[in-house]
Order: structure tokens, then sequence, then C-alpha cells
């Protein structure tokens, strides 16, 4: 079995109203889907981000050349090759040929993993908390509580983008919002040093329900985070962007972080990405999935969730959380499944047991103008 043909849908929705973390605003959400078939007719669908003008270059010069004849099974092998092409589009391929694979044995992309644990994965509400309105605490608050209301009960705010007595008042008052039995997740984006993260060591002492802190620090700083886990009463959380699982490595070694948060679009394929939970496994830590930049990806992250052992034998059942993007993003809508209670129940059926909205592909396609 052999790929016959690389079909390429680069994606853009300007956003009406900006939103963003400490990184900045966001104007625009984007998203990259390739559809590979087989000779054989199976298709497989895969995902990954960057610039798309960048992308769509280099899949047509360079990527689709290369991947024209080659066999589907040597998925690995062909996710390594394009990782030095383009590293984050390994992702994509690795994806869409998991999916032919499953797709030609007539089975679930969770049975080719070797099964699933179980069937429901809990998943959490994510936010990028501001925006350009003077009243963005109100807004954030507002947006939250919406969230609530319609069954989640776990959500990741932003903080290190503004001051950090502006942002104690907002996140007192989502904490006042809440009720009894929701959690709180905070993300710096890597926007602080060690003294001034160490500041919310008495926010955090004087409330509960936080679920964890996320990159407070640049991520390469192992020695801090550990020293950072010892000061505050809450788990860290962290390593979004780290490519290779075997970077990993001092965050785990070191015991710097309660959390992984390893994101399939940015290692080399979704094999080394199960890879990477296995390993936080080996060394007794948990692992709660990246997935803010892609529908399917999340997909991916929530199969791999539900292949992944339980974190104790006390909760078998339990597993850590996926992120779900419930900002405006209509992306989310090309993958035809819907949260409830905070959970995701998963398909079944051949391939991923769903079908990718081709409406929305075709309505949201990039025309090639700038947008960045």
């Amino acid at each position: 079995m052999k790929i016959r043909k690389v079909d390429t849908f680069p994606l853009l929705y300007r956003l009406p109203k900006p939103y963003g973390d400490a990184n900045g605003m966001k104007r625009f959400r984007a998203s990259y889907l390739i559809k590979i078939e087989a000779d054989s007719g199976e298709c497989g669908w895969g995902e990954c981000v960057d610039s798309l003008g960048t992308l769509q270059i280099t899949f047509r010069e360079r990527i689709i050349p290369f991947l024209i004849g080659k066999p589907v099974a040597d998925r690995r092998k062909l996710a390594q090759t394009v990782k030095k092409i383009h590293s984050r589009s390994a992702s994509a391929v690795s994806m869409a040929l998991a999916e032919i694979t499953a797709s030609y044995a007539g089975v679930h992309i969770t049975d080719l993993w070797g099964g699933r644990y179980r069937d429901n994965v809990p998943i959490y509400a994510s936010f990028q908390s501001y925006s350009e309105e003077h009243d963005w605490q109100k807004q954030s608050v507002l947006a939250v509580k919406k969230a609530a209301a319609s069954g989640f009960n776990a959500f990741k705010v932003k903080i290190g983008g503004k001051s950090f007595q502006e942002d104690i008042r907002h996140i007192n008052a989502i904490q006042d919002a809440l009720s009894d039995h929701m959690f709180l997740a905070l993300d710096a984006n890597q926007s602080y040093d060690l003294a001034a993260a160490s500041l919310w060591r008495s926010i955090m002492e004087k409330q509960s329900g936080f679920l964890w802190l996320e990159e407070p620090l640049q991520i390469k700083y192992a020695a801090e985070y550990g020293m950072l886990r010892q000061r505050l009463p809450v788990p860290l959380a962290g390593g979004e962007n780290i490519e290779s699982f075997a970077d990993y490595i001092p965050l785990l070694t070191q015991r710097s972080v309660d959390y992984i948060t390893p994101d399939p679009l940015h290692v080399a394929g979704i094999d080394e990405y199960r890879e990477t939970l296995s390993m936080a496994r080996a060394f007794g830590i948990r692992a709660t999935p990246h997935t803010y930049d892609g529908a399917l990806t999340r997909l991916y992250a929530l199969f791999a969730q539900a292949c992944l052992e339980p974190f104790s034998k006390m909760k078998p059942e339990t597993i850590e959380p996926v992120e779900w993007d419930v900002m405006d993003n209509p992306f989310t809508q090309l993958i035809p499944i819907q949260p409830s209670n905070s959970e995701i129940t998963l398909p079944y059926g051949a391939g991923i047991g769903l079908e990718i909205d081709q409406e929305l592909l075709s309505y949201y396609l990039w025309d090639g103008s700038s947008y960045e």
C-alpha cells in the first residue's frame, strides 16, 4: 500500500474581536489540514500549524513530491524525514498515515494502538483571557461563567500579560464566580522569572481549587522549576513547545514539574507523542495535553489519553484532562464531537470514526491574501 495523492487545506479565520495571552493579541485563527490517499483507496487526515504560506510552499515543492509512492507502513520513517524538511509538518503526515493504516485494517485508531482503557476522557475549558476592551476582566469572567453553565467544571485562564495586581483581581473575580467543586488552572506562557512567579504563593495559600500553574518560567530552566515547585502549594505544569520527547528528560529526571503538557503538533509525529506520554508514566509524572491549536490534533490527543494507563491504582478510571478551546474559533467544528459534563465520549468505527466537515473546509479555505 503506497501513497498516491496528497491534498492540502490551508484554513483562515480573521477574528472580529482579537483576544490573547501573555504573548500578545491573536487577530486570526489558522489551521493546515492535509488529506493523504493510498493506492488502495483509503484516506487519512492530518493537521499542522505554521505560516500558511510557508506550509503551502513546503508541501507542494518538497513534502508532497517526497511522499508520493512511499509505503504507508513506513509511517515513522517518513515522519522523521519530513521533520527534517519542516518539523511541524511531521505531525500531519503521521496522523494521516495512521488513519490510513487503521482504516485498511478495519479498526479504530485506538485499536491500532492496543485498545482503550476508557471511552470517556475529561476535558477543561481553555480561555484566552485578555482582550482590547477596557472591561476585559468583566468579559473574561462572563465567558468562564458561560462555560460553567454549559457543563464545564475545570477551566484554564491566562496570567502574565498584565500587571501582577490586575491579574490577581482578575483571578479573584473568576474564583468568586465559580461554585464549589470547580477547578482553575493558571497559564503564564513563560512570562515570569523565579522571583515574580513566587509572588503567587500568598494568593494560592489563601485560596483552593487550583489545578496547576502552567509555564510560569521559560521551560528550559528545569532547575528553577524544581525550586519553584518547592515554594508553591499548587502543582506545576509545562512543556507544550518541546519538540522531542527526549527533551522532556531534564524536567522528568529533576522532578521539576507535576504535569507535562505535550502537544501533538509540536513533536515528530503522533507515535513520538504517545511515547512522551508513556515516558511521563515511567517517571510517575502526569501528562495533560496541550491542544489549543487544532481540532483534529485534539481528537488524536483524546485518543491517546483513552489508551494511556491510569496514573493511580487507587482510582483506575481517572485520567488527566485534555485542553478544549472555547474561544471564537470555527475550526473547533471541523470534528463533530461535543463536550458533555466536562468530558468527551469517543467514537468507534474504522480510522478516526468520524468525518471531517467538508463544507467548513471549503468555506474557510485561505485565498492566499496577507493576514499576519
